[in-house]
């Protein structure tokens, strides 16, 4: 931002920290100034922050970050011209040994042991960001929530992205990992004005069109499947397109219309398939990438398959919240502790941008 944006938005957000709001706002400048941390008490050596270190654990007790409104200001910061890019994802933050603290849930973890399952004892957390760029790696969050122990992921990125577009001057696009690409999630879609690019997973069976009613019985819902797994099923491609990325080299896209979740017929889509080439046109060692448009007309064929590749930008600011601005450093011992503490990540992430 630049510097006169940048003290407007610092002096509008300042007001939406609620209470303790002068410890909170010297906290989020602390943690911004302070490379590494390995305590909360570490940041009150911060020459930014002029109180002494229990202050901190009482800004995170008595602040009541107005998330709604400081998700509206960060709105305003996107540019009016062109359609917003969101994307939509969810982190843990693991707390295995924090016995006595409420609503831990299993979540994923990506880092595996030897013998057990890739998962943690923790809190689940869900991410709507906006990608401000066509390159780099930067992503700019919108929302940032727990998923409570009554709330699944796809049911906490519904109702974030509804209060997220509801508030958008124009319709973005969102893009979603192969988690959201399933039925109950374009089904819950339906009503909020965004359109849908989400991977799917290479064993799904989807349907095509039911053809025309032939007079005898209940008129069909589904026509042929269509299983990403077996070629035969697939039909001919409704258009193929073929380019040399400076990257990817020789990517072939292939589009099928109108195929549609076995549970959400109402909710038809087109398929992409994304393959890497080899210089004789052959399918590379890498498998191909699925993914599916849902919503009104698709982008070019040949635009809509990148935007999908800009999703890696939602992991880039996991890796950044935890390792940079310290989210996970700090042991709180309530739920809504974590929850003020994670509601300032946003803010500082839009300082820097």
């Amino acid at each position: 931002m630049k510097n006169a944006r940048l003290e407007e938005f610092r002096q509008v957000a300042y007001k939406y920290l609620g209470r303790a709001k002068d410890a909170t706002f010297e906290l989020t400048d602390a943690i911004l100034l302070t490379h590494n941390v390995y305590s909360l008490a570490d940041l009150s050596l911060s020459p930014i922050f002029r109180r002494k270190w229990p202050s901190i654990y009482e800004a995170l007790q008595d602040s009541r970050p107005q998330r709604q409104k400081l998700m509206q200001l960060y709105i305003k910061q996107i540019p009016a011209e062109g359609r917003p890019l969101l994307a939509g994802d969810h982190t843990n933050w693991s707390r295995p040994d924090a016995v006595t603290l409420q609503e831990r849930t299993y979540e994923h973890s990506g880092i595996s042991i030897a013998g057990n399952k890739p998962i943690t004892v923790g809190q689940g957390y869900s991410t709507i960001a906006w990608i401000p760029e066509n390159e780099g790696s930067w992503a700019l969050p919108l929302r940032h929530e727990r998923i409570t122990s009554w709330e699944n992921p796809i049911e906490k990125a519904v109702w974030q992205l509804k209060q997220v577009c509801e508030h958008l001057p124009t319709r973005p696009i969102s893009v979603w990992d192969s988690e959201y690409g399933c039925a109950p999630f374009v089904l819950k879609t339906a009503n909020i004005a965004v359109d849908i690019l989400v991977r799917l997973r290479s064993n799904l069976c989807l349907w095509g069109e039911p053809g025309a009613y032939t007079g005898i019985g209940c008129p069909r819902k589904h026509g042929n499947k269509f299983k990403l797994n077996e070629p035969t099923t697939w039909g001919e491609a409704a258009s193929v397109f073929e380019v040399d990325d400076p990257k990817l080299k020789r990517v072939r896209v292939s589009l099928w219309k109108n195929l549609h979740f076995r549970k959400a017929v109402i909710r038809p889509m087109s398929l992409l398939r994304v393959e890497r080439l080899d210089e004789q046109g052959n399918q590379r060692v890498s498998k191909p990438l699925w993914l599916a448009w849902v919503g009104e007309a698709m982008p070019p064929i040949e635009e809509v398959w990148r935007l999908y590749l800009r999703r890696f930008t939602i992991d880039h600011w996991y890796r950044f919240l935890k390792q940079r601005l310290h989210w996970t450093v700090p042991k709180l011992s309530t739920p809504k502790q974590c929850e003020r503490w994670s509601d300032l990540m946003p803010l500082m992430t839009w300082e820097l941008g």
